[in-house]
């Protein structure tokens, strides 16, 4: 592994990470994120680290991308126009979802928009049973005149879903046969994207792949393209949501795989990290320039799921977003990054995000245009960064515009001081991410404080000190690379795919033959992905989700990777009442009658990953470490201290700075609030250790 010259690169709303692991030795990056070009970013930020390492764009073998570029394109609703066409009298189910109420008190609750507006949903005749039998014909001519009308109205993708062509996909790919006879915008099918039960869950699924589908193409179209003509003829891979690599073509084609790319290569990197480490009980935060991303990860993997949601509404609630089912690493994004803009509310409440400066025009201190104040503007007024030293000095920064716009759109509305407007506003965003975290822990069954944090991305480590003092956690690291923390862990992905299906399957009618078959199926599929870039040994895991019959939702139970027998029905019974114990206390099965059923197989698979160095935490040393002083705004004091800027390449392995201090390096800087002290650790990771509890 260490002989190979390997690129990461990330594209977030406000900058692209570039990560260069050259034999070992590691290059990085960050510069803005052109929105009209966005390749262009990766490519400037490629220029750079070539040039630190003193290789050229031949010289690379791989690069592996991630980006929230489909993501935004769903928040923000600038994909493209989209058709729907879904079996007749089920055109409105993505706007009538589940009919939960997220909010059960709420009486003016309003629900997310559908992606799609109903003059674009057609419905057409023809029926699947639960059961995969055509119980009424597809209605051919009536899809050939509706080729025809979406060919004239200007359409640029088509999403088809039909109700239960996850157990029987014939008419949506017969669909597809008769609108691509006419048209030649891309088609995207439910049983190929999102081939599981539950009809809102899997048309929205599709829509969305359909709705960024010409944007991504096209996106990932050019950035080969560009790559081949600066002279790098490598292959570039993709890392989709639920951590593993897959090639561009496959990405091209199902984008919505690509919705939470980015942040699952930061997942991964503290995952790696939490390895190191021995760590069992982790919280990752991210913290970019637009979002910020929290993270539960146990026994060194990484939290997942078969649906998560995007862009939720309502104070994090869950259902108050747009549903995603593919398999995904587990985690909540809010609108909270350093380009997250500041504003008062109608009832005098300082509120922060979701909307974001991004790059263009930036915060007001980027001196770009922009007017009104982010939470970059803040932390500059309250002292923690430097402002001719932000990203290495690429950046200079202007106190006084950052200033001026909190005062102007914060301050005077409130009668504050700049000073206290700033810290109001950066209290507002560690309070929401903290708001969050607690949200996230307890959907899972999880206490926020019994975990170690492990912060990156270019403003988590600004504001990670802080946060743990909201949440109760005493410990906190700063890996080395934190600053581009997600395009490292791009670099320690492994290739891998999870394929999935719905088939209901009670154990009462346990055929071993057709399970087995199905399995053979799954892990074709999802070996011949890993396969696209890698020949090593392949991992793979199989999981079963079952329930007892009648319930609303299922568990996963893992399985044994061998052919299934006749003996297995009891086996399976067995497995499941103990999975069922350890989620709710006890199995139900008692009752005369309730039987067991399995709802969906899933099999992943992926190529075997080196184990990281193992390191110990170091409790280390005080020692004199003489650098600059500048004032910085103190919460436990409420008011500017002197407090010590100290280079993070200056510290050995075991020095302790005590808090207050600011621990500065190219890409950020580490806020030790008062309460903190830290210790550089014996591989270049800061750890964050409440005073209390060293004492």
């Amino acid at each position: 592994m260490n002989s190979a010259i390997r690129l990461g690169a990330d594209i977030g709303g406000t900058f692209t990470d570039i990560a260069l692991d050259c034999r070992g030795q590691m290059f990085s990056t960050k510069v803005l994120t052109n929105y009209a070009a966005p390749e262009q970013s990766i490519l400037d930020g490629i220029d750079v680290v070539l040039a630190d390492a003193g290789i050229t764009p031949a010289d690379l073998e791989i690069v592996i991308h991630g980006t929230t570029l489909a993501t935004n394109a769903l928040i923000e609703r600038r994909g493209a126009h989209t058709a729907l066409i879904t079996t007749e009298g089920f055109r409105d189910v993505i706007e009538m979802r589940t009919e939960n109420r997220f909010e059960q008190y709420d009486l003016n609750l309003r629900l997310p928009t559908p992606l799609i507006p109903r003059e674009d949903r057609f419905p057409v005749k023809g029926r699947i049973s639960a059961q995969g039998e055509e119980l009424q014909p597809l209605d051919e001519a009536a899809l050939a005149e509706l080729a025809d009308r979406i060919a004239a109205d200007g359409f640029g993708a088509v999403a088809i879903g039909f109700i239960h062509s996850y157990m029987n996909p014939a008419h949506e790919q017969r669909a597809r046969e008769i609108i691509a006879a006419k048209t030649d915008v891309p088609i995207s099918i439910s049983a190929e994207v999102s081939p599981q039960m539950r009809e809102f869950e899997r048309f929205n699924t599709v829509c969305a792949n359909a709705y960024v589908r010409p944007q991504m193409q096209d996106y990932l179209t050019r950035l080969q393209v560009r790559l081949k003509e600066m002279g790098a003829a490598c292959p570039v891979f993709m890392i989709h949501s639920g951590g593993g690599l897959i090639g561009v073509d496959t990405a091209a084609d199902f984008p919505v795989r690509l919705v939470e790319s980015g942040p699952a290569g930061g997942a991964i990197f503290a995952a790696d990290v939490a390895q190191r480490f021995g760590l069992e009980k982790v919280v990752s935060y991210d913290m970019g320039g637009t979002t910020a991303k929290i993270c539960l990860i146990e026994d060194f993997a990484p939290k997942t799921a078969r649906t998560f949601e995007v862009a939720r509404t309502y104070r994090f609630c869950k259902g108050s977003g747009m549903p995603i089912s593919i398999p995904v690493i587990e985690m909540i994004e809010i609108g909270a990054g350093g380009g997250s803009l500041a504003w008062v509310d109608a009832m005098g409440r300082i509120q922060t995000g979701p909307e974001s400066a991004a790059s263009e025009p930036g915060p007001a201190c980027y001196q770009r245009g922009g007017e009104r104040p982010a939470i970059t503007d803040a932390d500059l007024a309250l002292g923690k960064l430097d402002p001719d030293n932000f990203a290495g000095g690429a950046i200079k920064l202007s106190a006084a515009k950052a200033e001026a716009a909190i005062s102007r759109e914060v301050g005077e509305k409130l009668n504050l001081a700049t000073e206290a407007a700033a810290f109001g506003i950066v209290e507002v965003v560690d309070e929401n991410m903290a708001n969050a975290a607690r949200v996230h822990a307890v959907e899972n069954g999880k206490n926020i404080s019994d975990n170690i944090m492990i912060a990156f991305g270019g403003a988590a480590p600004l504001h990670a000190s802080r946060l743990c003092e909201k949440l109760g956690i005493d410990q906190c690291l700063i890996p080395s690379g934190a600053g581009v923390g997600s395009a490292i862990g791009f670099l320690k992905a492994p290739f891998g795919y999870e394929a999935l299906t719905s088939q209901v399957v009670r154990i009462a009618d346990f055929d071993p033959a057709r399970i087995n078959a199905l399995l053979d199926e799954l892990k074709s599929t999802a070996e011949k992905f890993v396969r696209e870039g890698s020949t090593g040994k392949i991992q793979r895991e199989i999981t079963a989700f079952m329930r007892y019959v009648g319930q609303g939702w299922e568990i996963p139970v893992n399985l044994p990777d061998r052919p299934f027998n006749d003996d297995d029905a009891g086996w399976l019974r067995d497995a499941f009442r103990e999975a069922y114990a350890r989620f709710f206390g006890r199995a139900i099965d008692g009752l005369d009658g309730l039987e067991i059923e399995i709802v969906t197989f899933s099999v992943k698979a992926q190529d075997e990953r080196p184990a990281p160095e193992p390191h110990q935490l170091v409790v280390g040393r005080p020692g004199p470490f003489n650098g600059a002083s500048r004032d910085v705004f103190d919460p436990s004091k409420g008011r500017m201290v002197a407090t010590s800027i100290i280079e993070r390449a200056d510290l050995p392995p075991g020095a302790r700075i005590s808090g207050p201090a600011i621990i500065t390096e190219r890409e950020t800087s580490t806020v030790v609030t008062s309460p903190f002290d830290a210790v550089m650790q014996t591989d270049g990771s800061l750890l964050l250790t409440r005073k209390e509890v060293q004492a």
